[in-house]
């Protein structure tokens, strides 16, 4: 129970921070790339040491697949049906205010239920595992909702109801966490293999699609393969501490 309670905590933990500091003070863009960075290799390094590994022990590598198709297969029709409006875009597009940020919301609610569960179906599994993915989830939500921050208080004119807002999307991660927790806990190995493999599909499609993308890799290019290398050396070292 206390590790279910710790790994909630860390989800709620990384939104809540990131809205904090992006409400108090928006980083600078190089130290948002730079986040982005380490937030990528995180959640690489969770997807490739833990959660392939961890499916391969317990699945065939065709469970695992599969899963792993499924999962990219799921959110890019997350990403045509709710297209998640990256902020820093919101300028750029024709689109109102008021609807770049109810996309924005809703789009970042649904990733979360997904991210959530990616979390819980590692818990059914482990605890240890689960703990590791939730940390690596939270430091990608930090900067996720640094910038998301922004265009939610221009348009509500109001700090404490922007951060609220933004808070708001966190109740959707708990609620994946729940779900994958305590409805897949009991279910075959096999599928809770390509389980892991969809989550991994998840936060690699994640990973490439929008966090490397935000972090500009052409500029300071040296800088952020050393923070990318050094991101993928934690999750390495925790995999063998766990």
């Amino acid at each position: 129970m206390d590790e279910i309670i710790l790994a909630m905590l860390l989800l709620f933990f990384g939104q809540t921070l990131g809205a904090l500091i992006g409400i108090i003070r928006k980083p600078g863009r190089d130290m948002m790339a730079y986040s982005l960075a380490f937030a990528a290799a995180m959640m690489c390094g969770v997807s490739f040491f833990q959660l392939m590994p961890e499916a391969l022990k317990i699945a065939p590598y065709q469970f695992l697949l599969i899963g792993f198709v499924i999962g990219v297969a799921i959110i890019i029709l997350v990403e045509k049906i709710l297209p998640h409006v990256h902020p820093e875009l919101c300028n750029r597009l024709h689109f109102s205010h008021l609807r770049c940020v109810v996309m924005l919301i809703t789009g970042m609610s649904l990733h979360n239920v997904i991210e959530g569960l990616a979390v819980g179906v590692s818990f059914a599994l482990n605890p240890a595992l689960g703990l590791v993915i939730a940390l690596a989830i939270a430091a990608q939500d930090i900067p996720e909702n640094i910038a998301a921050i922004m265009p939610t208080y221009a348009l509500t004119k109001n700090k404490l109801k922007a951060f609220g807002i933004i808070c708001l999307t966190t109740l959707f991660e708990l609620l994946g966490f729940v779900l994958g927790y305590f409805f897949l806990k009991n279910v075959d190995m096999g599928f809770i293999g390509m389980a892991l493999g969809a989550a991994a599909g998840i936060m690699i499609f994640i990973s490439t699609h929008e966090l490397i993308p935000g972090a500009e890799m052409k500029k300071d290019s040296f800088k952020k393969a050393i923070i990318i290398v050094f991101g993928l050396a934690i999750v390495f070292a925790m995999a063998l501490i766990f």
